[in-house]
């Protein structure tokens, strides 16, 4: 196989069983390949019968630095897979409790730790959302309505900021304008 045709780091394929994925990186005589559906994947570099999306010119070198940077965003793009977003130190092992005022009622218990999961379960599926939307055929207009909603949902959710051990991880909303 010539140089011309090699794929390097970066570059987007479609599957005929494994569907979308992208080369994450190079052996001797195969593609690393991180198929959203079915994981990594070896493939043969002489592999021909799959659509290339877009196509990245291989490099001499490819350091592990920008090669875990390359798998960073392509799991960001393409996956709902979450970053680990550590609890507060003072909820870890805690009890959330849900009180209805009638008394004859019984209270709710949940651990904070699984509420939590939730929570950023939930802000992991907008941030996708987001990608989505930003990538997508809508005009520009759309785009930026639908993001101004996506704002609102991170305002409304920043009453669970004080569960998040450190302030890059929590929710944003829109900034007030003084």
């Amino acid at each position: 196989m010539s140089n011309a045709n090699l794929l390097g780091i970066g570059s987007r394929v479609k599957h005929p069983a494994f569907g979308d994925g992208v080369v994450i990186s190079i052996d001797v005589a195969a593609y690393r390949v991180c198929f959203i559906t079915y994981g990594i994947k070896l493939v043969g570099k002489d592999y021909n019968a799959w659509d290339i999306i877009e196509r990245v010119e291989p490099e001499d070198a490819v350091s592990f630095t920008e090669a875990e940077k390359s798998l960073i965003k392509i799991l960001k793009t393409w996956s709902d897979i979450s970053e680990v977003v550590p609890l507060g130190d003072k909820w870890k092992n805690g009890l959330m409790i849900l009180k209805p005022e009638d008394e004859a009622l019984k209270p709710k218990e949940i651990p904070i730790d699984t509420f939590f999961h939730k929570i950023v379960m939930v802000r992991d599926r907008l941030r996708v959302m987001e990608q989505r939307i930003n990538s997508s055929a809508l005009s520009d207009e759309d785009k930026v309505n639908l993001q101004q909603y996506i704002t609102r949902i991170y305002g409304s959710l920043t009453t669970f900021n004080v569960l998040f051990k450190y302030k890059e991880h929590q929710f944003v909303g829109e900034k007030s304008s003084d």
